[in-house]
Order: structure tokens, then C-alpha cells, then sequence
């Protein structure tokens, strides 16, 4: 069973500088609690092929995630996929980001999950939890890149 999540943000803030900041995937623990810690590979800025190998704990129990930078197009696109191999997983996910005007920038970001193994019984419930924590996602999003970007 697989299925897809997805969650939006109005950022005030101009869509270059919001790109920058999602495509460095290092930023993530700023709006993502579950992320305990991320790294890059290789050092160097974010492209096609680059990984981030995180640590996360989702439901109490921590885990290694690795995700592989499948597409980069500055700066309205940006497309991942995980390659590790764990019990439910985001086989693919992306931001798209559109400017709105007056330095503000939409950014839609989904993710599309994944059972594997036991993960299959699993992975409704991860879904629901996504869902049901969307618009406060988006809001997570929207406040730590406010804050990590300075105002035009």
C-alpha cells in the first residue's frame, strides 16, 4: 500500500532565497521535529545525486533515512526519493514553489509513502498522521524559513 500526503505554505519571503533554503535539506530539522539529525553528501552545494542521511524518531523509534536528490530546477522544483530501507518510506516527495507577488512564495510539498513488510500495516496510520499534521507542517515550514531568511 503506498500513499500520498501533501502540505502548503505561503512564505514571505522571495522564491530564490525560499529554494536555497529547501534544498538544503540541512535546515530540515528547523521545521521538522522528527529529525534528530541530517548530514549532506558530498560537501559542496545541493544537486542532482546529493544524499542527506538523517536520524529521525517517528513513534518513539529512531532511525537512519537517506534520501537522494532526484531533481533540482531552480528554483521551482525540487524532487527526492529515499533509498533506505526501512518499514515505510517516501519512495518520492518534492517541494514546488511559485511566486505570489510582493516577495512572497507558495510552496506545495508532498510526499508519497510507502509499506514494505510490516511496514504495509503500518503505513496507513503514517499516512493519517501526515495528513492529519499537514497544515501545521506548512506552518512549521513557513515560521523557520521567515526566520532563517532575512526580509528583503
Amino acid at each position: 500500500m503506498s500513499g500520498r500526503f501533501d502540505a502548503t505554505a505561503e512564505i514571505d519571503r522571495p522564491i530564490e532565497a525560499v529554494f536555497d533554503y529547501l534544498a538544503d535539506g540541512r535546515n530540515d530539522p528547523q521545521f521538522s521535529p522528527r529529525v534528530l539529525r541530517i548530514d549532506r553528501e558530498p560537501d559542496g552545494p545541493t544537486a542532482v545525486g546529493t544524499v542527506f542521511r538523517s536520524t529521525v524518531k517517528d513513534a518513539g523509534m529512531k532511525s537512519a533515512r537517506e534520501f537522494r536528490i532526484t531533481e533540482l530546477q531552480a528554483p521551482v522544483r525540487i524532487r527526492w526519493a529515499e533509498i533506505s530501507k526501512n518499514s515505510v518510506t517516501a519512495r518520492e516527495g518534492g517541494y514546488d514553489l511559485e511566486p505570489l507577488g510582493d516577495g512572497r512564495t507558495r510552496v506545495r510539498l508532498h510526499n508519497v509513502l510507502e509499506g514494505h513488510g510490516l511496514g504495509r500495516l503500518l503505513v496507513g496510520l503514517a499516512l493519517a498522521a501526515n495528513r492529519k499534521d499537514a497544515d501545521a507542517f506548512g506552518a512549521r515550514i513557513k515560521a523557520a524559513a521567515e526566520a532563517a531568511i532575512p526580509p528583503a
